[in-house]
C-alpha cells in the first residue's frame, strides 16, 4: 500500500528556466493571457542568455503551471519614462544591468487550473529569495489595475490604488501584491499600450529588501573602454609547427605591450602550415591542418593566460566526427576557451576544401562583456549580426581571408553596415602576403580595421582604427563600451529601440 501511495505522488518544483522549457512557457502566456501577443521564442531565449537567474518557473508533474521573468535594472534610470516596451528593451531585457540595484518583474503567471496551490506566492518567494542573495535594494513590478475599469467614472485611479489599500475594493493584481509585502510607489499612465483589455493605468510596487546591505557601486560610469589590437597577418612559407607558433606569440606579446584586452587573429591563418607540408588536394590539405588542431589550441590558450589577453584565434580547419569545419576559437585570459563554428561556407570551401557548416549562433561571456564571432562569409548575413546583439553582445569580431580586393570589400562594407544597424563595434582582422606553395591559397588581400557605429560621439567616418592595405602590422584601438550603451539610448538615430517589431522580427529557429 505504501508503495502505491508513492507511485501516485506527484512532485512540484520552483526552478531556473530551461530553453526546452519555452514552448510551454509561450502557451502558458496564450493561456493566461489571451488578449496579449505571446512571447516570441527569441525573446525567452534572450531572458536566458541574459539573465538567467532571473528567470524561474514552477513545474508540476512535468508540466509548467507558472512562470515570472525579471532582470536588473537601476529604476532611477527609467522613472520618467516609465514603459514596459523602455524597461525591457521590448521584450528582450538586453538592458539588463547587473551592476543595478533593482529587481525589476515583468511577468507572472499562473496555469488557470492551479491558481489554488500558492503558485503565485512560490514564484514571488523566489523572486525576493534572489534579490536577497544578489543583495538588491528592492523588487518593482509594474502592474495593470485591471478592476478599475469598474469605478472608473467615479474615482480617479489615485482614488481606486486607496481604497484597494484600504481593503474596501479587491483588485486582483494589486491586492495580491500588497498581501506579498509590496507597498504602491507610483502610478503610471500607458505602461503597456499593447494591453488593450484593462485600463491604461497601471501601479509600480515596491518590496525593500530588509537585509540590503549598501555597497558603493559606479553607477554612472564615464567610460568603459576596452582595448583590440588587430593583427594583418603575413602569409610566408614557414619550416615548421614551431616557426609558426613563435610568430603568434611575437604578436600575442605586442598586444600584451600595448595592454590590450583582445588580440585578434585572422581567418585560416592556420593554413600557413601548409607551406610545409606536401600539398595535395584541398580537401586531404584540409584534413592534413586539422591534425595540428590539439597542439595550436594547447599553445593559443598557454598565451592568453600567460600574457594576460582574450585571443580571438583566427580560425582554423578542424575535424569533428569525420566532418571538418572551418572553427573561430575565443581563447580567455582566464583558462578557458570556447568555439564558433563557420555557418555560412563559401563555395570555394564547400566543393575544394570539403568544409561543413555550423549549425550553432553562440554569445560568448567575457570580462570585457559579450562578444560574438562572424567568420568572414557570416558577415554577409544581417540576420546573425542582428541575432547577437538582441543577446547581448557589444563587439563583433570578423577574421576573414580573402584573395582579392572584390572579396575583401564584400567584408569590408558589410561589416560597416552591421556597426551602423545594429551600433556595435565590429573588428575584420584579414591575410596578407602569398603561399605559393599551397594551391587556392596563394595571393592575399586585406585592410584589417575596427569599425564604429555613426553618430557625433564616434570618428567621423566610423573608423576607430584601420591597416594600411596588404602589408604586415598591427594596429591598437580603444572601444569604449559605455559610450556605446548611451547612444543605443539617446543617440540622434537608435536603430535598435526604433525597430518595427509590430511589423517585422527575426526568429531564431531551435
Amino acid at each position: 500500500m505504501e508503495a502505491e501511495i508513492i507511485k501516485l505522488e506527484k512532485k512540484m518544483v520552483v526552478r531556473k528556466v530551461e530553453s526546452r522549457d519555452l514552448e510551454q512557457i509561450i502557451a502558458l502566456q496564450k493561456l493566461c493571457f489571451p488578449d496579449l501577443e505571446p512571447w516570441r521564442i527569441e525573446q525567452l531565449q534572450s531572458h536566458l542568455d541574459v539573465f538567467p537567474d532571473g528567470q524561474i518557473c514552477a513545474e508540476y508533474d512535468g508540466a509548467i503551471i507558472g512562470s515570472s521573468s525579471s532582470l536588473i535594472l537601476n529604476y532611477d534610470e527609467y522613472y520618467n519614462k516609465n514603459n514596459w516596451d523602455e524597461i525591457t528593451d521590448k521584450g528582450y531585457i538586453t538592458n539588463h544591468n547587473p551592476e543595478g540595484d533593482n529587481l525589476y518583474g515583468i511577468e507572472v503567471m499562473v496555469h488557470p487550473d492551479f491558481r489554488d496551490m500558492k503558485i503565485g506566492q512560490r514564484l514571488y518567494d523566489a523572486r525576493k529569495a534572489l534579490a536577497e542573495r544578489l543583495n538588491l535594494r528592492s523588487i518593482l513590478i509594474g502592474t495593470k489595475i485591471p478592476n478599475y475599469v469598474k469605478y472608473a467614472e467615479e474615482m480617479t485611479p489615485a482614488k481606486y490604488v486607496q481604497e484597494v489599500m484600504a481593503q474596501n475594493i479587491y483588485d486582483p493584481n494589486l491586492t495580491f501584491q500588497l498581501n506579498n509585502g509590496f507597498v504602491i510607489k507610483q502610478i503610471v499612465k500607458k505602461y503597456a499600450t499593447a494591453d488593450k483589455s484593462v485600463p491604461e493605468y497601471s501601479t509600480i510596487t515596491e518590496w525593500n529588501n530588509i537585509e540590503y546591505q549598501h555597497v558603493a557601486k559606479h553607477l554612472y560610469k564615464t567610460a568603459f573602454p576596452v582595448r583590440i589590437c588587430v593583427i594583418q597577418y603575413m602569409m610566408k612559407k614557414i619550416d615548421s609547427f614551431e616557426e609558426f607558433i613563435q610568430q603568434c606569440e611575437y604578436y600575442i606579446d605586442v598586444a600584451h605591450n600595448y595592454k590590450s584586452d583582445f588580440v585578434v587573429f585572422p581567418e585560416i591563418f592556420t593554413a600557413q602550415l601548409l607551406s610545409f607540408l606536401e600539398m595535395e588536394t584541398p580537401s586531404l590539405s584540409a584534413k592534413k591542418l586539422a591534425t595540428f588542431t590539439e597542439p595550436y589550441v594547447a599553445a593559443m590558450l598557454s598565451f592568453a593566460v600567460k600574457y594576460n589577453v582574450n585571443i580571438i584565434g583566427g580560425s582554423h580547419y578542424a575535424e569533428e566526427n569525420g566532418k571538418v569545419y572551418n572553427i573561430a576559437y575565443l581563447f580567455r585570459r582566464d583558462g578557458t576557451y570556447e568555439k564558433q563554428y563557420k555557418i555560412h561556407v563559401t563555395p570555394n570551401e564547400k566543393h575544394l576544401w570539403q568544409i561543413s557548416s555550423g549549425d550553432e549562433l553562440k554569445v560568448f561571456s567575457t570580462d570585457c562583456g559579450k562578444i560574438a564571432i562572424l567568420i568572414c562569409y557570416d558577415i554577409d548575413f544581417p540576420e546573425l549580426a542582428r541575432l547577437v546583439t538582441d543577446r547581448g553582445a557589444n563587439i563583433i569580431f570578423t577574421p576573414f581571408n580573402t584573395d582579392e580586393r572584390q572579396g575583401y570589400m564584400r567584408v569590408r562594407y558589410c561589416a560597416q553596415a552591421r556597426a551602423v544597424e545594429n551600433q556595435v563595434y565590429t573588428v575584420i582582422a584579414g591575410t596578407v602576403g602569398n603561399l605559393t606553395h599551397v594551391e587556392h591559397l596563394d595571393i592575399q588581400y586585406a585592410q584589417s580595421a575596427i569599425f564604429t557605429p555613426s553618430d557625433f560621439s564616434f570618428p567621423r567616418d566610423g573608423i576607430m582604427a584601420e591597416c594600411t592595405p596588404n602589408i604586415e602590422m598591427v594596429i591598437v584601438g580603444d572601444v569604449d563600451l559605455e559610450l556605446l550603451k548611451r547612444t543605443r539610448k539617446s543617440g540622434t538615430v537608435t536603430q535598435l529601440k526604433s525597430r518595427r517589431t509590430d511589423l517585422y522580427a527575426i526568429k531564431e529557429m531551435t
